[in-house]
């Protein structure tokens, strides 16, 4: 008997790799297996594929990724999956690049939509996916999330509270009030995987109905439940990630819908003056910037805490534009990741640094140098006159390696 299942998954898999994927496709059935142009190959630049799954009546659709691995953003904005409940005007279940694998994807109802995009430059083997039909009510350790639109209510991570959340699942709850209401989220307990930057596990909070960045509210992860979290209209989204590795007890979450005006306890302000911000000033090229005179001031230490991010790396390209140079940075170490976008693709991390003077401070291609600047709010590196860069050598590494140690 055994060797009998070992000899059918054998058949699968290769009869699965002689398999052609095309871009695309409308797809029935109780259950299947997509994938990414040319998979396991390369897929094509400058592309969009549609793939509309319709499973039988009265059933949702189960997706799962078996392989994963396009380029890699913070933010994926280059190449990318959507996966979406339905195939028009549908929820958005996530987002997906990089080689990280989520956890169970399903519908509300019997459609799901499958769409990936990919840019000109730098590319992968793309994605395989399994697809399956389920019962609408169907939970377990793979099935969590769903659409909430009573007065009140809860939401947990599966498994709570008897064990820990199980590793690889993606749960979204999209919470829907009356036009005229808004919703308060309070977290009761809360225990997800701690990362300094909540790469790994988290809770991610939006205003609307989908993931999208523009509207994030917050992410969250560790062991201190976060503030409560107040919309600004009548919809919330709610995602709960977790990765393949640790997992952690988890949290259970209550809501509650409110007036508009709540919370209205603000206190007045007691003098005239323009309310201040903590928005970073943004940095642009000026001709003024570029007129000082160019010397560079202060240490690494020096720099360090007042440096959204702080990397080491090779200059790849350095490309002239107006008075600035646009660089790409084939990155050594990072010592400070902050907000700046990284990408990945196999075992090489590049990002996206921009000078704002071009001669100061000056670059060359094909040097490496430490870069300590800020990040803009797409993520790409700036870096102006008073901030700090200078070349770097393998004997020194020892040294910058201090620099993760430094308290701010």
């Amino acid at each position: 008997f055994i060797w009998f299942n070992c000899i059918l998954l054998y058949l699968f898999f290769f009869l699965l790799s002689r398999q052609t994927f095309t871009c695309g496709g409308n797809i029935t059935g109780q259950s299947g297996v997509i994938g990414s142009q040319g998979y396991p190959g390369v897929y094509p630049p400058n592309t969009k594929c549609v793939w509309r799954i319709t499973v039988p009546e009265g059933k949702v659709v189960v997706l799962s990724f078996r392989f994963l691995d396009l380029e890699s953003d913070n933010l994926c904005r280059y190449d990318y999956v959507d996966v979406y409940s339905g195939h028009a005007n549908g929820q958005r279940l996530g987002r997906f690049c990089g080689t990280f694998r989520p956890g169970a994807l399903v519908s509300t109802s019997n459609k799901m939509l499958v769409q990936m995009v990919s840019d000109a430059n730098t590319a992968g083997n793309g994605f395989l996916a399994v697809y399956s039909a389920a019962n609408p009510n169907e939970r377990g350790d793979q099935y969590c999330g769903g659409r909430l639109m009573k007065p009140s209510g809860t939401f947990k991570t599966p498994n709570w509270p008897e064990k820990d959340y199980p590793a690889g699942v993606t749960c979204s709850w999209h919470i829907v009030a009356p036009k005229n209401q808004i919703i308060e989220v309070k977290f009761e307990k809360f225990d997800v995987e701690r990362d300094n930057y909540c790469r790994y596990d988290y809770v991610a909070i939006f205003n609307g109905g989908e993931i999208n960045d523009a509207k994030r509210i917050g992410k969250y992860c560790g062991d201190s439940p976060p503030a409560p979290v107040f919309s600004e209209g009548n919809q919330l989204f709610i995602q709960f990630l977790s990765d393949l590795s640790l997992t952690a007890d988890g949290f259970i979450g209550h809501y509650k819908f409110r007036p508009k005006k709540f919370p209205s306890t603000t206190i007045p302000p007691t003098t005239t003056a323009p309310p201040t911000t903590t928005r970073p000033i943004p940095l642009k090229y000026s001709a003024a910037l570029c007129q000082q005179k160019c010397k560079r001031k202060g240490t690494p230490e020096s720099h360090y805490c007042s440096s959204n991010f702080v990397i080491t790396g090779t200059v790849i390209t350095a490309v002239t534009r107006g008075g600035s140079m646009y660089a790409t940075i084939s990155i050594i170490n990072v010592y400070k990741e902050g907000n700046l976008a990284i990408q990945q693709a196999g075992k090489t991390m590049s990002t996206k640094i921009v000078i704002l003077c071009k001669k100061c401070p000056y670059i060359r291609r094909g040097l490496n140098y430490i870069f300590m600047g800020q990040a803009d709010e797409e993520g790409r590196g700036m870096i102006a006159p008073q901030h700090f860069i200078m070349a770097f050598k393998s004997k020194n590494q020892r040294a910058f390696n201090m620099l993760k140690n430094k308290r701010c």
